[in-house]
């Protein structure tokens, strides 16, 4: 059988990786295919491998007209634009693709994969979400004969790592957002990461496999940890809890619920002790019970690893459909409405004056309801005082009328926040 033969879409740290991972003699990838043909904007920028052997194209979507590839790498990145434009290119004319490109493939993941099916091509995308963390090849595989009822994971490790360094440290969230910048973990612009965004678009890719449904990045609620601060970590942890990133997708009421959200987690729960930039991913399916997936979820080597496990997969045929089922059999699942009863963490900022606790108090008793634990403590620096409290099991509706009776008090010198307290028990099976 003839090596099949890559072209690569973007040089920068992960097509840098695979190029390396070309050039090493103890990988199994020479036997099966070679590097033909790159693609990138500069040709003469310095790069970390040696590319003066391949063919060059300055635009991608030429590289991918070329009818002596036959499977075209896609690490350009962003949902439209060039990385669009060279992916439709492969497909149409039925060369294979494989993508880092969760944006690309959440937000266009359907007609990419009905271009793919309709040329006889493979839309694979393991690289997209996790890194290095097979999330995407245990959905379609080792949980295929399963009935996925929740996936739910930390799957930003900028916003895992901001938040570990601000525990570990005491730190300010720009604090250590500059240090996440500088050491390559955040972009200048961070707002997709921190934003919730990115995290997002992979949630939206796991919850279509896991629950044979089409992508729908439209109906994820994201909000992102911009609004966490030292003061939430430092009281978080004297209740018990750790504050991470939650991305969350529910099968429930012939729908799919989707959010992603800062979070409390007891000590005990199974992603609590995910710190720094690892990802992981929790699968709660029947008849198998909880699965839970951990490791390094970006960066030159695992991603470049998991776009080599898709190469290989081509070579030895063992590739499937991009989502685990044809498009054909696809559900579109409607949004399910969101879980109206939970726990929650909320915080007032408020002046320091007698009758405060009661009047919070007096405000979540009329709406019924219960206060689990209350603290308050003079941590923050300034006029205001935290105060933070966690409920009993309740009607979100009535958390949301609560605090809006609360922030009208003159006494609020800010909009108090309000997080979720994931439970521990079953952490991701719908309520």
């Amino acid at each position: 059988m003839s090596k099949l033969r890559v072209g690569v879409a973007g040089l920068g740290t992960v097509g840098g990786g695979l190029l390396k991972l070309f050039a090493d003699e103890r990988s199994r990838l020479h036997e099966k295919m070679e590097v033909v043909a790159v693609s990138a904007r500069d040709r003469g920028r310095s790069r970390v491998a040696d590319v003066s052997a391949y063919r060059w194209f300055a635009d991608p979507a030429e590289m991918a007209a070329q009818a002596d590839i036959d499977v075209v790498v896609e690490l350009i990145g962003g949902a439209d634009g060039p990385a669009k434009a060279a992916v439709e290119t492969a497909l149409r004319r039925g060369a294979h693709v494989v993508t880092a490109n969760k944006a690309l493939v959440a937000t266009h993941g359907v007609e990419l994969a009905a271009l793919a099916e309709a040329s006889g091509a493979k839309l694979l995308f393991e690289a997209a979400v996790g890194g290095g963390v097979p999330m995407v090849k245990a959905l379609k595989e080792s949980v295929a004969g399963c009935r996925a009822g929740a996936v739910a994971g930390i799957l930003n490790g900028t916003c895992n790592f901001i938040l570990t360094e601000m525990e570990s440290t005491g730190r300010s969230f720009d604090d250590v957002l500059k240090d996440a910048q500088k050491m390559g973990y955040a972009e200048a612009d961070p707002t997709t990461d921190v934003g919730g965004f990115d995290a997002a678009h992979k949630l939206a890719i796991l919850c279509a496999i896991a629950f044979g449904t089409r992508p729908d990045l439209a109906h994820v609620r994201i909000e992102g940890i911009e609004r966490v601060t030292l003061t939430d970590i430092r009281l978080a942890g004297k209740l018990g809890f750790r504050i991470k990133l939650i991305a969350r997708g529910a099968s429930t009421d012939g729908g799919v619920e989707m959010h992603v959200r800062p979070a409390l987690l007891a000590f005990d729960h199974p992603l609590a002790n995910i710190g720094g930039s690892l990802n992981a991913l929790v699968v709660d399916a029947e008849p198998v019970g909880q699965l839970t997936f951990i490791g390094r979820g970006a960066g030159e080597g695992p991603t470049a690893s998991s776009v080599a496990s898709d190469l290989m997969d081509l070579a030895e045929d063992r590739a499937s459909f991009a989502f685990g089922k044809p498009l054909a059999r696809l559900a579109d699942a409607p949004r399910a409405a969101p879980t109206e009863r939970g726990r929650y963490y909320l915080r007032f900022m408020v002046g320091d004056r007698p009758g405060v606790v009661a009047a919070i108090s007096e405000r979540l008793a009329h709406e019924e309801i219960s206060i689990e634990s209350f603290l308050q403590m003079p941590v923050h620096e300034g006029p205001a005082v935290p105060i933070v409290l966690t409920t009993q099991t309740c009607a979100r509706a009535a958390v949301e009328r609560a605090v809006k009776a609360i922030e009208a008090l003159e006494v609020v010198v800010e909009p108090p926040y309000v997080m979720p307290v994931e439970p521990s028990a079953r952490a991701f099976r719908p309520s």
